[in-house]
């Protein structure tokens, strides 16, 4: 299994057990600057863009970890919503409150 199969398997994993089933992912393994891994979340239609850094500098490798990585992008999707919300310019009470409610049924899941 290559490193990008192991990062998506991981990631979906995760999103699953975050109760992120809601967002369709898809997955790029491309040279990135100074990361590991991005995560570009599409808050209007409920899409999200992960990327895997295919040329990791030499100097970063030995900190290179595909799995916490993989869980670090999902814990991103599974604040998406939020995040999304908090990015917007009109918000009401009740989109906050119904936001917030979704993300604590996803944790009660979890712990």
């Amino acid at each position: 299994m290559t490193e990008f199969e192991l990062f998506k398997d991981e990631f979906t994993k995760w999103q699953y057990r975050f109760g992120c089933n809601d967002w369709r992912v898809y997955f790029k393994y491309e040279e990135l600057d100074d990361k590991f891994a991005c995560i570009t979340p599409e808050y209007e239609n409920g899409a999200a863009l992960v990327s895997l850094n295919s040329n990791v500098p030499e100097k970063n490798k030995p900190y290179a970890d595909i799995l916490l990585t993989a869980k670090h992008e999902a814990i991103h999707l599974l604040l998406a919503d939020l995040t999304g919300l908090a990015w917007s310019r009109f918000v009401s009470k009740e989109e906050l409150i119904e936001c917030e409610e979704k993300l604590v049924h996803k944790l009660e899941g979890l712990l």
